[in-house]
Formats: structure tokens, sequence, C-alpha cells
């Protein structure tokens, strides 16, 4: 079975003379995978512009900023800027793939028979999960604001999946629901 790969990424950070604790001056940028969430490092084009939150093809076919995928990172090797970029981007791929994120509140089964997928998702215990399985059984869910709607005190539901990307992405869960954990290869 073939690896699923990202096509695309969103750039974090743009280190035009490489990191400041290698020997070799390249450049590097660090990105953010569009569909699983995946943080790498690359190097850039030659004379490739790269622009904070900018959506890059990474993909198998010709690329027009990205020479190469360096390697995939974990979150303590983001530069502090990608850091605290990082939120912002997560929440632009999960407001731009709504529907995806929405059929997660439609879809989500148990993990086991203590505990539902939805309630990984920070703010979500049994009282809201209830309310959320109740609201789902009369009709599917059809945007975040239909949730917040009709899902009494619940938070922002974009917020609620954002953090839990970020807790995923920082590592040491036990469940993983929206990322792949990284085990570098010793």
């Amino acid at each position: 079975m073939e690896e699923r790969r990202e096509d695309y990424a969103y750039v974090l950070d743009f280190l035009q003379s490489g990191k400041s604790f290698t020997h070799r001056a390249e450049p590097v940028v660090q990105l953010l995978g569009e569909s699983m969430f995946t943080m790498l490092e690359a190097t850039p084009k030659p004379d490739a512009k790269m622009v904070f939150g900018e959506r890059v093809y990474i993909g198998k076919e010709e690329r027009d900023k990205i020479l190469l995928i360096k390697s995939r990172i974990d979150y303590e090797e983001l530069t502090q800027t990608a850091k605290n970029e990082l939120p912002n981007m997560v929440m632009k791929i999960v407001k731009a793939d709504e529907k995806h994120f929405v059929d997660v509140f439609n879809n989500a089964g148990a993990l086991n028979m203590r505990q539902h997928a939805l309630e990984l998702l920070p703010g979500i215990g049994k009282k809201h999960l209830e309310s959320i399985l109740k609201a789902r059984e009369e009709k599917k869910f059809e945007s975040f604001a239909d949730i917040s709607a009709r899902v009494a005190l619940l938070q922002d539901p974009a917020k609620l999946i954002t953090e839990r990307i970020l807790a995923e992405l920082r590592g040491d869960e036990r469940f993983y629901m929206f990322t792949k954990p990284y085990r570098p290869k010793f």
C-alpha cells in the first residue's frame, strides 16, 4: 500500500540564509501540509520568493517553488516564528475544508467502550457529546455555524478542531484524529 503524501503545504517560516546553528548557509522553508498537517522542512528553488502563509505545491509533479523536501520534522524542530504561525495556518486549513471537518461531527464514533472520538476535542465532555449525538441524529450538521446553533453552549467548532490538531502536532497524544504521529527513524 502506497503511503499518502501531501500535495500542498503552507509556508510557516522561510530562512533565507538557513538555520543559524548549521554549517551550511542554504535557504530553508518550514511547511505545514494541507491534508494531513505534516510538518516539513524543504529547500526552496533558487530565487524562489516565499511569503508567510502562502500555499505551495509539494507533490510529485514539477514544483514551482520547492526544490526538494528535506525531511519531516516535529513540533520542537519548528522555529519560533513557525510555532507562532502554526495556529493561524491550522485554523486557515480547517476553515477552508469546512465540509470535511463538519463530517467529523457527523460521523465520529466510539473509540472504545468508555470514550467517544468527539470527547478528544477540548471542551467536549459527556453532556456536550449527548447534545451533539442527539442533534446529528435528528439531522446531519451542514456547517460550523449549524453545529454552534444546534448544540447549546458549544464553543466555536473550528476552534475546537484547531486546538485538537495543535495538541496532536505537539505530540504525546494517546489517540490521533487528524494527524499522523511523527516517529523519527533512528
